[in-house]
């Protein structure tokens, strides 16, 4: 009898662990199926979020790309790099010309996320990289006015020995929505530059719509949207184009400070507010990638280009008048100190090509390059 309630016993002991067994494998199938419906919901919203941004599918595989040694292919393949074009489009009322006073190279390690950033300034002479004209001289500004987002980029690889393949444009309003749904950026201002903020901001106003107050004068302000992108605008104290270079990277880095600490909130409604603003050459799986590091990313150095001019402006006489620019001297060597500062290295030697150019703008200005002491 005893011996029959054991096998029994074991017999109930089995049946429990069997149901015991068939319970955890439905959980196990339960929490498949529930992590599947998260991947498809994030999906659904990430694709949602996505198509919001105007994304200039037809940009891949347009000629922007120069030829350039493997050695030097090699040191620019260990990094992503990105145009930016801040856009004054209040005539063409779109993403596809007008002048791009905002010309910056955003650098990405792909090891460290480390970011830096580089203004090219917008009066720099240069050669256009224009098809049709292919010896055009002029402003940097010119070429995306020129020839959109696909000549604007070309240039910059065809003076600075590089091989950008991506691009980001946005206009006024999109900076001063962003800093609005940010909190504002905390800056220190000067009784001059206060002054021209203020001037600055009636136009800004206009245009983005928003409402500002003008700043009593100097101190430290958390400017609002209009008031930040007036800051960045400022270019008549002194330093002109070259210390308003240096107010839209300072513009630029208090927002992705702000941005790091965001919200899931904060940043979902930065999205649906900025996105629509934005014209991109970067694919929905290209964004992704990169956000996928976007709490990893750290603020580097930044920069203004070029480097070593001669004076800060040189009238220039081409095409149809006369213009001030700014030249520099020379570009080979700002070129080198650009690969030295961007990708680390020390030695880098400019393309025949880059080479070319300078000579031609040394050439056409009569500026030559700054002998070292």
């Amino acid at each position: 009898m005893a011996k029959e309630n054991k096998v029994q016993g074991h017999q109930h002991d089995g049946k429990k662990s069997r149901k015991s067994k068939r319970r955890k494998r439905k959980l196990v199938i339960v929490a498949v199926e529930i992590l599947i419906l998260l991947g498809v919901l994030v999906w659904v919203w990430v694709n949602g979020k996505m198509d919001k941004l105007d994304t200039d599918v037809s940009f891949k595989g347009k000629d922007v790309r120069v030829e350039l040694p493997k050695q030097t292919q090699d040191v620019l393949g260990e990094y992503t790099t990105i145009a930016l074009f801040g856009l004054d489009n209040r005539d063409e009322g779109s993403y596809e010309r007008g002048n791009s006073d905002v010309i910056m190279i955003a650098r990405i390690d792909k090891e460290t996320k480390e970011v830096k950033l580089v203004s090219v300034y917008r009066d720099t002479f240069l050669k256009m990289a224009d098809l049709d004209q292919p010896d055009a001289y002029s402003k940097a500004n010119a070429a995306y006015a020129v020839g959109g987002p696909q000549q604007a980029v070309r240039m910059l690889n065809t003076n600075l020995d590089l091989d950008i393949q991506e691009y980001i444009s946005f206009d006024f309003s999109a900076v001063a929505e962003a800093v609005d749904i940010l909190g504002g950026v905390e800056i220190e201002i000067t009784e001059e530059e206060a002054g021209h903020l203020n001037n600055y901001c009636i136009e800004t106003s206009k245009v983005t719509g928003k409402s500002y107050s003008s700043l009593p004068g100097a101190g430290t302000y958390n400017l609002n949207g209009v008031q930040a992108v007036s800051f960045g605008r400022i270019r008549y104290t002194i330093g002109d184009d070259f210390k308003r270079t240096e107010r839209q990277r300072l513009v630029v880095e208090k927002m992705a400070e702000q941005a790091l600490a965001s919200d899931v909130a904060t940043v979902n409604e930065l999205i649906d507010a900025v996105f629509p603003k934005i014209k991109t050459s970067l694919s929905k799986t290209e964004i992704l990638n990169l956000a996928t590091d976007a709490f990893n990313y750290k603020l580097g150095e930044n920069a203004g280009f070029p480097f070593d001019i001669q004076n800060e402006v040189v009238s220039i006489s081409y095409q149809k008048g006369s213009q001030d620019c700014v030249v520099p001297a020379d570009l080979a060597s700002n070129v080198k100190q650009l690969h030295d500062f961007l990708f680390g290295t020390t030695s880098y030697q400019v393309t025949d090509s880059v080479q070319s150019i300078s000579d031609e703008i040394a050439y056409q200005t009569g500026v030559y390059a700054k002998k070292k002491e």
